[in-house]
């Protein structure tokens, strides 16, 4: 029978580590294909280099961990009584000098417990070679990430179908997330974003419910679904009413560098060299003042995973890696244009996976 641990141990061996230590997130998801919740009560399973793995695991959530098909111990704790026995009981029965951990996602109560329970314990960050795992993604994955977007872009047409002038952005978020689970999503990648007028400018804006939508407002909607564990990361801006002639060139100027992205993505081609290909469209234009963002990032189980499409990120990008392209102009207290889409490197180039019309749109 295969070893599905086999990955994380050559990782572990290859950082002087003596095992890996996996918590909930989007790591233990893609190995187990069982979710769980990251919350107050610890759940650890360490793999060892050698031999098979062990596991803490919370009392309430043994007959969802029984699911796994576990290979190894499990140590089990109440809350009446606490971890710090479990934890232990994990270091009686597995020995360790040094562990491996997600940087990124293990808290730092996990790591005191298992500090605890492994005096002198050494940790190693190793974050970039455990997500490295889903760096380039499968078929099924794939598929999951085009049903994922197929879903948005359907929320997205028959939202902007239904915008109006007067409307505010709650009422317009309201109306995405509820196309959204309509059309079939499993979640929201991430909460929807929704901005009009200057606050379009604001990277990460918030619906507001005290903000009537305006003729000559962009509308910039920055949303997702989540399917099958996979998310979709799209944006697209409208314009209410009309659009200024200097909406209207900004938004060009921001399309030329989108359809640039698209041009120079290849496999072999670095995350620098999208990254540089792009903002240097932007940077030629007489808006370079309104930059500031990369050009994108990978997508995958999480929302923002490598590779981080930027300059001085001279990771190679192969077949199945997917990130988003989208890049942006932001004016304080004026408007902000970003036009995102989500590309997938083939083996003889790339394929935009959204396909979302990308020219000036009119809405209300």
């Amino acid at each position: 029978m295969p070893d599905r641990y086999t990955d994380f141990r050559r990782i572990a061996a290859e950082l002087g580590a003596d095992a890996v230590a996996l918590v909930p997130g989007a790591n233990f998801t893609r190995l187990y294909r069982h979710e769980f919740m990251s919350h107050e009560r610890p759940l650890v399973v360490v793999i060892p280099v050698n031999g098979p793995p062990a596991a803490v695991v919370p009392n309430l959530e043994l007959s969802s961990f029984a699911e796994l098909g576990f290979e190894g111990e499990v140590f089990d704790w109440r809350d009446q009584v606490g971890y710090a026995g479990a934890f232990a009981a994990l270091a009686g029965h597995l020995p360790l000098d040094s562990v491996a951990v997600e940087g990124q996602s293990m808290r730092v109560f996990v790591e005191l417990a298992l500090r605890e329970a492994y005096p002198g314990l050494g940790i190693v960050d190793g974050e970039a070679q455990i997500t490295g795992l889903r760096y380039s993604k499968t078929p099924d994955e794939i598929a999951a990430m085009e049903r994922a977007i197929a879903i948005s872009e359907a929320a997205l047409g028959e939202t902007l179908d239904q915008v109006r002038i007067g409307q505010t952005e709650k009422h317009v978020e309201r109306t995405l997330v509820q196309a959204l689970f309509a059309h079939g999503a499993e979640e929201q990648a991430f909460g929807a974003l929704v901005a009009a007028g200057a606050h379009s400018a604001a990277s990460h804006a918030h619906a507001r419910d005290d903000y009537a939508l305006r003729a000559g407002d962009p509308l910039l909607i920055d949303f997702g679904a989540r399917w099958g564990g996979l998310c979709a990361d799209i944006t697209r801006t409208a314009f209410v009413g009309h659009v200024t002639d200097e909406a209207a060139s900004v938004y060009e100027t921001v399309l030329a560098a989108n359809r640039r992205g698209h041009e120079i993505a290849a496999p072999g081609v670095t995350a620098h060299e999208v990254d540089d290909a792009v903002i240097s469209m932007l940077e030629a234009s007489p808006y370079a003042d309104r930059i500031r963002t990369k050009t994108g990032h990978g997508l995958g189980r999480d929302v923002h995973e490598a590779p981080y499409v930027m300059r001085g990120n001279h990771q190679r990008l192969e077949p199945g890696v997917v990130f988003t392209n989208e890049p942006g102009l932001y004016k304080t207290g004026s408007f902000g244009i970003r036009i995102e889409d989500d590309v997938l490197i083939t083996p003889s180039g790339n394929r935009s996976l959204t396909t979302f019309p990308r020219d000036i749109r009119i809405v209300g």
